[in-house]
């Protein structure tokens, strides 16, 4: 018998974590996390599982970018909305708030394009610091196929976002 209570009290803080990171959104997080353990009960009545850590944060992470597939399809590149949350924090002055928070929706959308593969191992890599040996176990692909999947990624993206780029590397100046 699997111990669910003690599996979404342990692991479903950084399940969360890892889904508003990518949404941004906390109905679409809330919809995602209930999603991601429903789905993952389903894994689990078919085969024993080894690593629940690593088989929900994969399974949050697809269902997130799958979200983020269909917000985009749906609104477009401009139909992006932060929350009120995400902008009135007390820490930062407003208009960085909310820089940080366009910076935030443009990298969701460019995500939205890369291939899934891609998508899912950036983000397993960058926004949840897995590293190589784990994304090639739980992906079932090597390590060298991990780091062409990271390259493109990175790549693409530069190519989505080059002009965040080339702004952020002339204020830096």
């Amino acid at each position: 018998m699997v111990d669910w209570d003690g599996i979404v009290s342990r692991e479903g803080p950084a399940v969360w974590r890892t889904l508003y990171r990518l949404l941004g959104n906390r109905a679409d997080v809330e919809d995602c996390f209930q999603e991601t353990f429903l789905g993952a009960l389903a894994v689990w009545n078919r085969e024993a599982v080894q690593h629940p850590q690593a088989l929900l944060q994969r399974m949050a992470t697809a269902r997130a970018l799958d979200r983020l597939r269909k917000r985009y399809r749906t609104t477009g590149r401009e139909g992006g909305s932060a929350e009120l949350e995400s902008v009135s924090s007390a820490s930062p002055l407003p208009p960085h708030a909310a820089e940080a928070a366009e910076l935030g929706q443009r990298l969701r959308d460019a995500l939205t394009l890369l291939p899934q593969k891609q998508a899912q191992a950036f983000c397993l890599f960058y926004l949840d610091g897995w590293d190589y040996h784990d994304i090639a176990r739980q992906t079932g692909g090597t390590v060298n196929a991990v780091g062409v999947l990271l390259h493109r990624a990175r790549q693409r993206l530069r190519e989505l976002l080059g002009d965040l780029v080339e702004t952020t590397s002339k204020s830096e100046s």
